[in-house]
């Protein structure tokens, strides 16, 4: 879907117009074949190059195609089921800032909505603020993620499956996260040295700052990481540990029952034994059954097996 918008300086909001302005910006939500056939005459690029766009896998990274710059980043998603980042790729042209994303990016649209200094003919400064507010974003989310491990954490009593489900999803957000992050900081690099965009100083300020923020969200998300681990390797814990409770109880019932099992099989054989001729004798043997019974009931709850 392909909506054009243009802001001066001066301008309060967004202004959506029809036509393709120089110095617009072009979203492109939701792109497939024909956005890019078309993008790809507006812009003079060659469709080849920015079939990429469409691969909801494409890592981070940023390259020169004639005279424009095409820069990919990840932006948190959950329109995919199992996917939680999705692919935004950036592209500076001599007239035109493109945005183009294979599924609705909700960063991009609240930035058009949003009342801001920003103008869609600062191209540079546009470009550096979408990937701030892609990692503040970031940022929100890992601390979410992270809340709810440090309130798994205080509430870990017993392993449950429903535990293990969450904690497994969690580490997987994470870590999807991550491999989004980490690359963007060596694109921030890139960017930073010059090679690619001719910046401003006061532009270097606002890069320099996205490059803090990176680093700080890469190193909250490899904590929270870190605490899932852990986490983890307690709930392995406590599963051995409810385990070894377990086997110790059978055990325990197992050789409780065993004791009667026995004497009532040496009495069940057709042999002489001590005590038949005696008119007593089965309330004897119960006796004798139900203290032995009672004597290991007694050790193994000494040794707490039961």
């Amino acid at each position: 879907m392909f909506q054009i918008y243009y802001k001066a300086i001066r301008d309060e909001i967004f202004q959506k117009i029809d036509d393709f302005r120089p110095g617009s910006l072009i979203n492109i939500s939701d792109a497939n074949m024909d956005d890019l056939k078309k993008i790809s005459e507006i812009a003079n690029i060659e469709i080849d190059d920015i079939l990429d766009t469409l691969d909801k896998y494409e890592i981070p990274r940023i390259e020169h195609v004639n005279n424009s710059i095409i820069l990919y980043a990840r932006n948190s998603s959950d329109l995919e089921k199992g996917m939680h980042t999705t692919t935004v790729a950036i592209i500076l042209t001599e007239s035109y800032i493109v945005v183009i994303c294979p599924q609705k990016s909700k960063i991009i649209e609240t930035i058009i909505e949003s009342k801001s200094k920003l103008a869609t003919t600062q191209k540079s400064k546009l470009l550096l603020y979408i990937l701030l507010k892609i990692t503040q974003d970031f940022t929100t989310k890992i601390k979410q993620v992270r809340n709810a491990v440090l309130a798994q954490e205080q509430q870990m009593q017993a392993v449950t499956n429903k535990a293990i489900v969450v904690l497994t999803k969690n580490e997987e957000v994470l870590n999807q996260y991550l491999s989004s992050l980490v690359p963007l900081r060596n694109v921030l690099e890139a960017i930073f040295s010059g090679r690619y965009i001719s910046l401003y100083e006061k532009d270097y300020d606002l890069l320099q700052d996205l490059m803090i923020a990176v680093k700080q969200s890469e190193d909250l998300c490899s904590i929270s990481i870190k605490s899932i681990r852990s986490l983890r390797d307690s709930y392995q814990i406590l599963f051995t540990n409810d385990v070894n409770k377990t086997i110790k109880l059978l055990t325990a019932i197992t050789i409780i029952f065993t004791i009667p099992t026995i004497i009532a099989s040496i009495y069940g054989m057709n042999v002489k034994l001590p005590l038949e001729t005696n008119p007593h004798a089965f309330l004897i043997l119960i006796t004798i059954t139900i203290l032995i019974s009672l004597v290991s009931v007694f050790i193994f709850a000494r040794k707490k097996w039961l």
